[in-house]
């Protein structure tokens, strides 16, 4: 199959760090990562920029929508415009959550399609129960029509992503607003994997969510360890038998206490467990 005969197949992003949907580009093959285009979606007309181009079939068995067409600089204006309308929803839309008594509701921030005919209005809640926003809805849908207007509720990493700022670690931009398009699943047992202390200040990040960071070096710890003895197990050293009291992975490293003569580190390779059955990690 020659290259004008496959699917040409595009990465599109509509926000700044946010998923890559992936569009038929067949009709524009001359298109270029960086561009403008718009593309039906299900939530209306957006504007997106163009972040990978895929020639191929592969994504195309999925039906993929077509991109309509390349966007024009009265696009972008456009565009500004409904950007700039977004924070008058937001605040309209908080000061409606006070006078409707709506306790644990925040609206974190408002999105028009591109062309203005939807409008979704994302929140958090602090509490499990439910709570009846029909009444906040109508309240804005006649504010806003003739937009269709409909409230979307985030879970706490989306809103710290939103709020954007900067993150427990001190870093100047939090990693969810900086470069993490999706959220992975968290675990205290990656922090345990990682020796990392399970104080709240050392695992929880400014969202109040264990932080996405404990995932990133999980896999390499996790196979780091396999066949390192775990802590308290005994051990032959070159220097004689002693327990382990600790254990760096990434380095390969064994702390053993030898009783009188301390703690020393040894190399993985210098020890051998005792009972080989019970000191392999899992």
């Amino acid at each position: 199959m020659s290259d004008l005969e496959q699917t040409l197949v595009v990465g599109i992003r509509f926000c700044r760090v946010g998923k890559i949907y992936h569009f038929d580009s067949s009709d524009f093959r001359d298109i270029q990562i960086g561009d403008m285009v718009i593309v039906d979606t299900a939530r209306g007309q957006q504007l997106g920029e163009v972040i990978q181009i895929v020639l191929g079939s592969e994504k195309a068995e999925s039906n993929l929508k077509k991109i309509n067409r390349m966007a024009t600089p009265v696009d972008m204006v456009q565009r500004q415009q409904w950007q700039q309308k977004e924070q008058e929803v937001i605040t309209a839309c908080r000061l409606r959550v006070k006078e409707l008594r709506l306790s644990g509701i925040k609206i974190a921030d408002a999105e028009y399609s591109f062309d203005g005919a939807r409008l979704s209005i994302f929140y958090s809640t602090e509490t499990d129960e439910k709570i009846d926003l029909k009444s906040l809805r109508q309240d804005m849908q006649r504010s806003f029509a003739p937009a269709q207007v409909e409230l979307r509720m985030i879970g706490p990493r989306d809103v710290a992503k939103i709020i954007s700022g900067m993150g427990a670690c001190g870093m100047e931009t939090r990693c969810c607003s900086k470069f993490l398009t999706d959220f992975s699943s968290i675990s205290i047992r990656m922090a345990k994997e990682q020796g990392i202390s399970l104080t709240p200040a050392e695992i929880t990040g400014m969202c109040g969510r264990l932080r996405c960071c404990l995932f990133y070096e999980y896999d390499q710890y996790v196979e780091a360890r396999q066949g390192m003895p775990k802590r308290n197990k005994r051990v032959i050293t070159p220097a004689g038998e002693g327990k382990v009291v600790d254990i760096m992975p990434l380095q390969g490293k064994v702390v053993v206490y030898l009783g009188d003569q301390g703690n020393r580190i040894f190399n993985q390779d210098e020890i051998q467990i005792l009972d080989a059955n019970e000191g392999k990690q899992g």
